[in-house]
């Protein structure tokens, strides 16, 4: 693993945390782990990003301070995997202290003149789909990826108001009514995708392109000459859609949790 790879891995998971961001009050550093909480939002926004200690000692002294913050929160400790980002001890000594592994998930990066290139020529002019770009959510937007993707509304709504990178919001109109929504966050050249949602009757359709070919198109216009995003292995419609549109896969990475 060499220090571009490994600095690469790192700062495109610490650019995520920015872009779905922990409630200020259970944001804290120690030692070089992110420890983060969002109550009321996905289960992965708590994730513990292990990014430091260098010795066994020290990663156990991390551990602890993640566990005893987990704890003070009523939360299981959930630490996020991912190679060459996390220490290479850390995996061993989560499995010996009885974390299980959870999901697997792909990081993915793409050109952006890559993915603009292969979009169909006119897809986001030309047929009954329309496409809206906004500079922060409205609540049409937030319907759309809410009624897809569930959970608590008002948490997560208030997650997406505390973004301070620059973002777009894309909308997909069929008609007047909005059937698929996406979000990228710009910063330092890379422009991360998020909240890709359709609704069920608009499938199909092309929809989520038209999405992510106006959220490249805004990237490339703020000077994200880079793009990633990060897409559960199990999604394989997803997988198809990123792939054709010049996405592939940087690594794998998943996450252990005390049982």
């Amino acid at each position: 693993m060499t220090g571009t790879a490994t600095g690469l891995r790192t700062g495109l998971q610490e650019r995520t945390a920015r872009a779905v961001p922990a409630e200020p009050e259970h944001d804290q550093r120690v030692g070089g782990w992110w420890l983060r909480h969002a109550p009321g939002c996905s289960w992965w926004v708590a994730s513990v990003l292990p990014h430091g200690g260098s010795s066994r000692a020290e990663l156990a002294e991390r551990i602890e301070a993640a566990e005893a913050y987990c704890a003070d929160r009523g939360i299981p400790p959930l630490i996020q995997m991912t190679p060459g980002a996390a220490p290479a001890e850390l995996d061993a000594m989560l499995a010996a202290r009885s974390y299980a592994r959870k999901a697997s998930v792909s990081l993915q990066t793409a050109v952006t003149a890559e993915v603009l290139a292969s979009v169909p020529q006119g897809s986001l002019s030309d047929g009954p789909l329309r496409v809206r770009l906004e500079e922060r959510p409205t609540r049409e937007w937030f319907e759309v990826w809410h009624g897809v993707a569930g959970g608590e509304s008002e948490p997560q709504w208030r997650l997406l108001q505390r973004i301070s990178e620059r973002s777009a919001y894309a909308s997909v109109l069929l008609g007047d009514e909005a059937v698929a929504v996406g979000r990228a966050v710009a910063e330092d050249g890379w422009a991360g995708v998020f909240g890709m949602a359709t609704l069920p009757a608009a499938r199909g359709k092309g929809a989520a392109g038209a999405v992510l070919a106006a959220l490249a198109d805004w990237a490339a216009g703020n000077s994200a000459g880079r793009m990633y995003l990060q897409v559960e292995h199990e999604n394989e419609g997803a997988f198809r859609l990123y792939g054709r549109l010049g996405f592939s896969e940087l690594c794998a990475f998943s996450f252990r949790v005390k049982e």
